[in-house]
């Protein structure tokens, strides 16, 4: 399918072929009609792409610093890579659009194959043939309605919330500054709800089109004169400043003409310097509206589609697109007179040309039209996989690790996949991700032989014998069951499991005869300074004393990883690390555990921790892993006391060895090496030669059934026995 996509780094907006995404739980698989162009939103990201790289970072400073911190903490040629990786990651365009579901998710409540919906959100209602909703973000549209008109839906609640935010009474007077699009529709909301309304513009035209379609409107020039004769002189009710400028004349403007007491909403994106005296003297409100409404930015509302009671929430952005949607049916607005320019998908560069001011053209209404578009979850690709029935990957050796890798976000863009172009006799086959863009990115600079939008594209792929899941952490568990059920050998990135039920499945998998080899992304075992220090404590007669802190940084409470059921938290789903850490350097899993954590105070999330771990053999492993500190504190430290030698490894930048009185430092001054080169080196030579796992399974279950020990004794506030795995699978390793 075609989509429209921003280069962050050069700037270039493209219309890419990507496949068609697969409809997860909760969504709908959409193909669009019509999708509206932002003039406003859009714009200012396809200017800021155009810019050098001196402009962009003149112009972010702050990201400026963060990359400077982390040159600080994790070398210079790390952090340029980064950035880098960073800046060629895709950029979907568009937040509102119209069409026909295709197919849904599990679980998807109200919509059906075959309906007329509005869609809405950015990542979503992208410029795209086909598109995937959430369930909140999608609004029915009436037999009245047509599929240009409904584009405006997302665009049309922004105005909607606005207006509701200036708290309207019917007869009011109320001044709209700036007659774009949003001015336009709030204008018509104003209308529809009993108000009277004055438009202010600077552009003529603007003016002239909405004298045009009935409304009272005035140039800024004389916007002053023109509120006092349109308020009898008593001032404006309330102000909507729809303008887009960073200069707070708009703002300066809506004080002067508003009443005393009066109601300012800021509804464009427009300077915020307020003139104290004229909001003083009329003891005036301004309020900031923050998009579509209640709702807005709440991963809880718009991608777990859990609705807020209307008896509480009584507009909501999902009921503000059904409130927006009906006034168009209902003829109260039109906003077919507000198109301008239509272009078809193939030619959205044209649209892009013309909001940027490069075709000297007045524009509007902007709107991408599609054609049929056909299903082809494998767009964009080199070849198709033969059909046949997946191969067994396990018997015998094989010549090459040939790879499927499930997930292209930033974790594999930009650390893994860079990484695995350096490893020989291995062969990328195909990639998948849930939106298809990611995938077709990483499937054209990664020289894979094809994406796709679906899983079983590559399960079911018998030129793969080896896949890697790199999909968020309440996928891990089914789909390394998956790969491991067609044949194939299992990369999987942290964690393994983010409960007992999957790690009980995954255990009950490996004890089949002739298993593939699974394998978890427990990198830093593989850093090549973490082997440098196995090396010096090699031998040693006594129990050691480790101590792993990690400033992990804060997260705020509605980050993913923090939510038990997709993340599993950040004991489960990153702790696991350096517990896996401790367990290599000891050479067996832990017995027990006994954790503490600071109280949360609303603020964190069992995140602030001391773990307390013993070993088979005496020795004990303390991990302190941390969200309270500052990022600028490098993030990792180890230090290990064992028969009269210490050993210092510090952000896997330098290794500090000290016995018998002498001391080595090994330093990595460029370059912060955390083994992701290494683990991948170990895991195709075992697949290659059929050798045992790298890291024994009894490592792998017994870390994750000691992330899941950990949780339990924060709460219970005791020592946890860990229980071990299988003896059938402690001879694995």
């Amino acid at each position: 399918m075609k989509q429209v996509l921003q280069n962050l780094r050069d700037g270039e907006t493209v219309i890419a072929d990507v496949p068609v995404p697969s409809p997860y739980p909760g969504t709908a698989l959409v193909r669009t009609s019509a999708s509206l162009v932002s003039a406003g939103t859009e714009r200012m990201l396809v200017e800021f792409a155009e810019r050098s790289l001196l402009s962009k970072a003149r112009s972010r400073p702050d990201l400026v610093r963060q990359a400077l911190d982390k040159a600080r903490r994790e070398g210079l040629l790390t952090t340029l890579e980064a950035s880098f990786n960073r800046l060629d990651q895709p950029m979907p365009l568009g937040y509102s659009s119209a069409g026909t579901i295709v197919s849904v998710g599990e679980g998807l409540q109200g919509f059906r194959a075959g309906q007329r919906v509005a869609c809405s959100g950015g990542g979503y209602a992208v410029h795209a043939e086909y598109a995937l909703i959430p369930q909140n973000l999608l609004t029915p549209i009436p037999d009245k309605v047509d599929f240009e008109s409904a584009a405006f839906t997302t665009l049309g609640a922004i105005a909607l919330h606005g207006f509701r935010l200036a708290v309207p009474q019917i007869g009011e007077r109320i001044a709209v500054i700036g007659l774009g699009l949003l001015g336009l529709l709030s204008m018509n909301i104003a209308r529809a709800a009993g108000c009277q309304a004055l438009g202010i513009d600077r552009d003529p035209k603007r003016v002239d089109l909405a004298v045009e379609l009935g409304f009272q409107a005035e140039l800024r020039e004389r916007a002053v004169e023109a509120a006092q004769s349109f308020t009898r002189g008593q001032g404006c009710d309330a102000v909507l400043i729809c303008a887009d400028t960073p200069s707070a004349d708009p703002v300066e403007l809506a004080g002067i003409i508003a009443r005393d007491r009066a109601r300012l909403v800021a509804v464009g994106n427009v300077g915020l310097n307020l003139p104290r005296k004229i909001f003083f003297d009329k003891e005036l409100s301004l309020i900031n509206s923050r998009s579509y409404g209640p709702g807005r930015y709440d991963p809880i509302y718009e991608e777990a589609g859990i609705d807020y009671p209307i008896g509480y929430v009584r507009w909501t952005e999902g009921r503000n697109f059904e409130a927006f949607v009906d006034l168009i049916a209902s003829g109260q607005v039109d906003v077919l007179p507000m198109i301008t320019h239509r272009f078809p998908i193939d030619q959205a560069q044209q649209a892009y040309k013309l909001i940027t001011g490069k075709l000297p053209e007045p524009f509007l209404g902007v709107l991408l039209t599609y054609g049929e578009a056909k299903h082809n979850d494998l767009a964009a690709v080199g070849i198709k996989p033969e059909p046949g029935k997946p191969a067994a990957a396990t018997s015998g050796t094989a010549q090459t690790c040939r790879l499927g890798v499930l997930g292209a976000g930033n974790f594999a863009t930009t650390v893994l996949l860079p990484s695995l172009r350096k490893i020989p006799n291995l062969e990328l086959v195909g990639i998948a991700s849930a939106s298809g863009v990611s995938a077709s990115h990483a499937f054209k600079r990664f020289g894979f032989r094809y994406a796709a939008g679906k899983e079983s594209s590559l399960l079911e792929d018998p030129q793969i014998n080896t896949i890697a899941v790199l999909t968020p952490h309440h996928l891990h568990a089914q789909q390394v069951l998956k790969a491991l059920e067609n044949g194939k050998h299992v990369f999987c990135e942290k964690p393994l499991a983010i409960d007992q039920e999957q790690l009980h499945e995954i255990a009950t998998a490996l004890e089949k005869p002739h298993s593939p080899l699974l394998m978890v992304g427990f990198n830093r075992r593989f850093a090549p300074l973490s082997q440098r220090l196995l090396e010096f404590l090699d031998g040693r007669a006594e129990p050691l004393l480790a101590h792993y802190r990690i400033n992990a940084g804060y997260l705020p409470l509605n980050h993913w990883l923090h939510d038990p059921q997709i993340g599993g938290g950040r004991i489960i789903g990153e702790a696991c690390h350096f517990i896996d850490f401790l367990t290599f350097m000891v050479g067996n899993p832990p017995l027990s555990v006994t954790a503490l954590a600071l109280p949360d105070n609303g603020r964190y999330r069992e995140d602030n921790v001391v773990i307390n771990l013993s070993f088979s053999d005496g020795s004990i492993g303390i991990v302190s892993y941390l969200a309270n500190g500052d990022r600028r504190l490098p993030k990792e430290r180890v230090e290990v006391f064992t028969g009269g030698k210490v050993a210092i490894l510090d952000n896997f930048r330098s290794l500090e060895m000290i016995s018998k009185g002498h001391r080595t430092v090994v330093r990595s001054r460029l370059r912060q090496d955390k083994g992701h080169n290494g683990e991948w080196l170990a895991f195709s030579k075992a697949i290659i030669a059929g050798s045992p796992p790298p890291i024994p399974y009894d490592h792998l279950l017994g870390v994750t059934q000691a992330t899941f020990s950990t949780v339990q004794s924060i709460r219970s506030h005791e020592t946890v026995l860990i229980p071990l795995p299988k003896a059938s699978l402690l001879r694995e390793g």
